[in-house]
C-alpha cells in the first residue's frame, strides 16, 4: 500500500487552472523528485498535500486513509511534516532554543513517542553538525547551516512523510553535499520524502524517481536517467524545438 496517494487532484481558482488532474503515488522508503519551471504548481501542490489548500477535485489518501478534508494540523499529527522554501528559524534564539520551539509545538503524545527532549535537541544538532554552536544565535549561522538547521529539525520531529520545498535555496555547494546526506538517511530509517528542487543534478543524486510537472499538469516521470535524457523535459524548459 502506498504511503501517500494522490487521485485527479485538481485545483481552481477564480477561473484559473492551477492543478489539473494529477495523480501518482508514493510508496514508503521513497524519495521523489518534483521539478518543472516557476509557476508549474510545484509549491501549489505542496499545499495541497499538507492541507493549506482544499482541492477542488479528487482525492488524497495516506496510509489507506482519506485526508482530503483534513485541516493541515490534522495531517501534521498523522505524521506529514514540511520545510518550507524560506526560512524558518528564529534568528534571536539559540540553536538549542530554535529546535526545542519546535519540538514543543507537537502534541504531548508526540513529544513522549520521541523521547527524552534533551536527547533529541542533542541528536538534531549533531545530525546539522552544530554541536559546538549549540548555545550561540541563530541569526550568526551562514544562510547553508539556517537551511540544514531547519531540514534536520523537521527530521527530527518524528513525522513519516517529508515535504521538503527548495532544500538547496541559499546553500553552497560544500553544504549542498551535507543536505543530500541528510536526506539520504531518511531512507536508512525508513522515512519518505518529496522534494522540490530546481537542481537536476541534486534530485538526480538522491530520489529514485522524478516527477516533472508544466501548467499545473503531471507531464513527465520516471528515473532520473531517464527523465534527464527525455525529449519532453527539454520542451519544458526550453520548448519545442521549432525544426521538429
Amino acid at each position: 500500500m502506498p504511503i501517500l496517494s494522490l487521485q485527479d487532484i485538481s485545483l481552481t481558482i477564480q477561473d484559473h487552472k492551477i492543478l489539473q488532474d494529477i495523480s501518482f503515488d508514493v510508496e514508503e522508503g521513497e524519495i521523489i523528485g518534483l521539478i518543472g519551471p516557476n509557476g508549474s504548481g510545484k509549491t501549489t501542490l505542496f499545499n495541497v498535500i499538507s492541507g493549506f489548500l482544499k482541492p477542488t477535485k479528487g482525492t488524497i489518501t495516506y496510509k489507506g486513509d482519506g485526508i482530503t478534508n483534513l485541516i493541515a494540523s490534522k495531517r501534521a499529527r498523522l505524521g506529514i511534516g514540511r520545510v518550507f522554501q524560506h526560512f524558518g528559524i528564529f534568528r534571536e534564539m539559540t540553536l538549542e532554543e530554535n529546535v526545542r520551539v519546535a519540538l514543543e509545538a507537537l502534541t504531548r503524545e508526540e513529544r513522549k513517542n520521541l523521547g527524552d527532549m534533551d536527547e533529541i535537541v542533542k541528536a538534531t544538532l549533531e545530525m546539522a553538525t552544530l554541536s559546538s554552536q549549540a548555545k550561540e544565535k541563530a541569526g550568526s549561522l551562514s544562510g547553508g547551516q539556517m537551511r540544514l538547521l531547519e531540514i534536520t529539525r523537521t527530521l527530527k520531529s518524528g513525522k513519516e512523510l517529508f515535504l521538503l520545498d527548495e532544500p538547496t535555496a541559499g546553500v553552497s555547494p560544500k553544504m549542498t553535499h551535507q543536505v543530500a546526506d541528510t536526506i539520504r538517511s531518511l531512507k536508512e530509517e525508513g522515512k519518505t520524502a518529496l522534494i522540490i528542487e530546481h537542481d537536476l543534478p541534486f534530485i538526480s543524486k538522491i530520489c529514485e524517481r522524478i516527477i516533472v510537472l508544466d501548467v499545473g499538469k503531471v507531464v513527465l516521470m520516471g528515473g532520473p536517467g531517464d527523465v534527464r535524457k527525455s525529449k519532453e523535459l527539454q520542451e519544458v524548459y526550453f520548448g519545442a524545438d521549432p525544426k521538429t
